[in-house]
């Protein structure tokens, strides 16, 4: 990405990461620890009690189901034209978790006022261990080290104990 791109969208890296996402290409570790970083920021300053702005498109539990979530963009119209309100669980489970979290997240990075992201009860360690995130992770990124597994899942996590 060119320097003057940068200045001139401060969103590039976003809506590239985004674009990537969407067309089911998945995105490296570094991408990864970048969202997660973005939308720690993002998350730190929502308040505890998060207003929703309506009308709403509301979506639960995804457990990784990325196609689900494409499609679920393609009737309800994609983000910044439709508000959306996420009640949690976008892990374990299906096969594309990584792809999953990394959308919303990115989504809710980019477009705060309009992305809601609540906690399920599978944005945790614990679950995210026993349910297949783990796992899907030192698939998909061929590195079963403890510090790998700690850059995924615990930014994952860091991000989620953020979650109202």
């Amino acid at each position: 990405m060119s320097r003057d791109a940068l200045l001139n969208n401060p969103h590039a890296v976003l809506d590239g990461q985004i674009s990537q996402l969407l067309s089911g290409v998945i995105v490296t570790e570094e991408e990864v620890k970048a969202i997660c970083a973005a939308t720690r920021e993002v998350l730190a300053m929502d308040p505890n009690v998060v207003p929703v702005r309506a009308p709403v498109t509301v979506v639960g539990d995804i457990h990784g189901q990325f196609a689900d979530l494409v499609e679920m963009f393609a009737i309800g119209g994609v983000c910044p034209s439709t508000n959306y309100l996420f009640l949690g669980d976008y892990v374990d489970r299906g096969y594309d978790s990584v792809e999953t979290v990394c959308t919303v997240m990115a989504l809710k990075a980019r477009y705060p006022d309009r992305v809601t992201l609540l906690r399920g009860n599978h944005e945790s360690r614990q679950i995210t261990q026993v349910y297949g995130f783990y796992d899907e992770c030192l698939r998909k990124y061929g590195n079963a080290s403890a510090c790998l597994w700690l850059s995924q899942i615990r930014g994952h996590c860091d991000c989620s104990d953020r979650l109202p």
